[in-house]
């Protein structure tokens, strides 16, 4: 059974851990799905990294904190996706795969969308956005989730954009390892919603998130 590693600790939020662990647990990889961090049984290390077939980064709170707590694993996560791993970032994961600050992983960086030019968003309040994922328009939930930008010539697998062109979800490589992010939410659960006050029919991603599992995970 394969191991999938999702970091729960000060770099993210309560709630965006558990949701990308569900939504883990529902893909048809048959994870054997385990919490790292600081106050975890299991502490992020290139140890338990080594053991990992994907390293999951969750949501949480500015990218500025995220990375306070998380630059001192940034060699052992790049040597472990360079080597052959899968990193999954969804919205401040998906920013911390970038390089300013991040753990480089991306073949370009990361921005902020809601600062982008004819955004459809202009609030870091919790909302919802419209995509289209692979040629169908969808509705996700986010929170000033990144886009991401790629080098001229850059090589990667675009599965979703943001109304303006912009890119909201992406699989490429580095090195031997597979690198997904996202940057609205496709693992939220009924209850973000319900708690942000959001009403929006077939609003669960769950069918995005696993498309994106599937995409990250495939040789």
């Amino acid at each position: 059974m394969a191991v999938a590693l999702v970091y729960r600790g000060p770099a993210t939020l309560p709630g965006c851990p558990e949701a990308v662990a569900a939504l883990l647990k529902s893909s048809r990889w048959g994870f054997d799905v385990r919490y790292v961090g600081p106050d975890e049984d299991l502490p992020l290390t290139a140890q338990a990294l080594a053991r990992a077939a994907l390293y999951a980064q969750p949501g949480g709170g500015t990218l500025k904190r995220g990375y306070r707590h998380l630059k001192h694993h940034r060699d052992e996560i790049r040597h472990f996706v360079h080597s052959g791993g899968r990193y999954l970032g969804i919205c401040l994961g998906g920013y911390l795969a970038g390089a300013t600050p991040g753990f480089a992983l991306l073949p370009g960086d990361t921005d902020q969308y809601i600062a982008s030019p004819a955004a459809t968003v202009d609030s870091e309040d919790d909302t919802v956005v419209r995509i289209t994922w692979r040629g169908r328009r969808r509705t996700l939930f986010f929170q000033d989730g990144p886009y991401f930008r790629l080098r001229p010539n850059a090589e990667a697998d675009v599965l979703a954009t943001y109304p303006n062109g912009k890119i909201a979800a992406m699989v490429t490589r580095f090195g031997a390892g597979r690198v997904a992010v996202v940057g609205p939410h496709p693992e939220a659960t009924d209850d973000w919603y319900i708690d942000a006050g959001l009403q929006v029919a077939g609003r669960l991603g769950t069918d995005l998130g696993n498309d994106l599992v599937d995409a990250v995970m495939r040789r």
